[in-house]
């Protein structure tokens, strides 16, 4: 039975800060951002706009009532949950309006939840087959005001449908994952922002991706040169071009799936790192952007999550995938409203004001499909 993906759906906040202006703001020169990290604008969420509405927001974009009535289980797979215990897969469940005989549940392990969240999607789908699941990834990268990680912040969502027979893309029964019990990245419950060891954090990346990579060689017999193209885990586009560069050995291999790779980060380049979903909006990315792919083609994926786990398997694009693609999300995504820094470092420290008995003083009015309209008592209240 062939199980994958047979939709995608994206959803970013509506502001947008050029890196330009916050390089000028930090005195840093722009090329550090714009060359050194291949990043050129971030997304910035207004304290309205968190997981649960960014999710249901991306799934709203590609789902019917059918499939509504026919979906039996909703995972999100992220690390900036809004509630200890509650899953945001409930609330976007709710939300959507999906049949009520589900399961919806949260996924964590940093930025490779969503990975295991497709895992276990496809495997629900083999033991029913005429069911389909849910997959979203969505997470906003915060990591303070003049931080080391400040120009690789972002916001966002990635839905995407597993079913028997996609339209998109059928995934590979070759999975090969690695855990490490590390300390690169980490958020104690106590901290506001998360702790990073950069230098730690990359070579780890890298060390993972290698290692792994050489096991999955092994055990499948393919090499990247079976490959059309691949997609990599995007904290920021620099860090997986240099991924891409550690296993390609083949100048020739090399050129091909660098010029994919440019293909795959052109919306990471103006959303930022959105965690759990960066490997799939580069997916998003390519499709949405290559012109050198056609069906059968193979595509590769690392994913990494800080702590660290990681995982490469690959997928086979189907016949006509292109038609459930957009075309023209690089123009929705240029319509973004422009914020200067002044307003960007507002929204960042905004925060949601509560009375005595925990419910929202002066919430800003969001006028998106879904957002966070008021804290009652505690209880988050979104708008349907």
């Amino acid at each position: 039975m062939n199980i994958g993906i047979d939709k995608i759906g994206f959803a970013a906040p509506d502001f947008v800060l050029d890196l330009a202006d916050l390089a000028l703001a930090r005195n840093i020169d722009p090329n550090k951002y714009k060359i050194g990290l291949l990043q050129s604008e971030m997304a910035v969420a207004p304290v309205t706009q968190d997981i649960v509405s960014l999710g249901a927001q991306a799934a709203a974009a590609i789902l019917t009532e059918e499939d509504k009535q026919t979906i039996d289980m909703v995972i999100v797979g992220t690390e900036s949950s809004v509630d200890q215990s509650k899953a945001a897969a409930v609330s976007i469940h709710g939300l959507l309006g999906i049949q009520p005989f589900a399961r919806s549940i949260e996924m964590k392990e940093a930025c490779y939840g969503a990975t295991a969240g497709l895992s276990l999607a496809k495997s629900h789908i083999a033991q029913f087959p005429d069911s389909k699941v849910l997959v979203i990834a969505s997470d906003i990268a915060k990591y303070g005001l003049e931080s080391g990680g400040e120009p690789t912040q972002g916001a966002g969502a990635v839905a995407m449908l597993v079913t028997a027979n996609p339209r998109i893309m059928v995934l590979n029964n070759d999975n090969v994952c690695q855990t490490r019990d590390i300390y690169d990245f980490w958020r104690p419950n106590y901290d506001k922002y998360p702790r990073v060891d950069g230098r730690f954090s990359t070579i780890q990346y890298t060390d993972c991706l290698t290692t792994t990579f050489d096991y999955y060689q092994k055990k499948t017999g393919q090499s990247l040169e079976d490959f059309a193209a691949m997609c990599l885990h995007i904290p920021f586009s620099k860090q997986g071009l240099k991924g891409l560069q550690a296993i390609a050995k083949n100048e020739e291999t090399l050129n091909r799936l660098t010029e994919r790779f440019q293909e795959a980060i052109v919306y990471n380049k103006v959303v930022g790192n959105i965690y759990t979903g960066s490997i799939f909006l580069s997916l998003l990315s390519l499709l949405e952007n290559s012109r050198a792919l056609e069906a059968g083609d193979q595509i590769l994926f690392y994913s990494y999550g800080s702590g660290a786990v990681c995982e490469i398997f690959s997928g086979s694009l189907v016949e006509g995938y292109q038609k459930q693609l957009d075309q023209n999300r690089l123009e929705s995504l240029n319509q973004r409203t422009k914020i200067s820094m002044e307003e960007y470092e507002q929204i960042f420290f905004q925060e949601i004001n509560l009375d005595e008995t925990g419910t929202s003083v002066d919430l800003p009015e969001d006028p998106k499909p879904f957002a966070l309209i008021q804290v009652d008592k505690h209880k988050r209240i979104y708008r349907k």
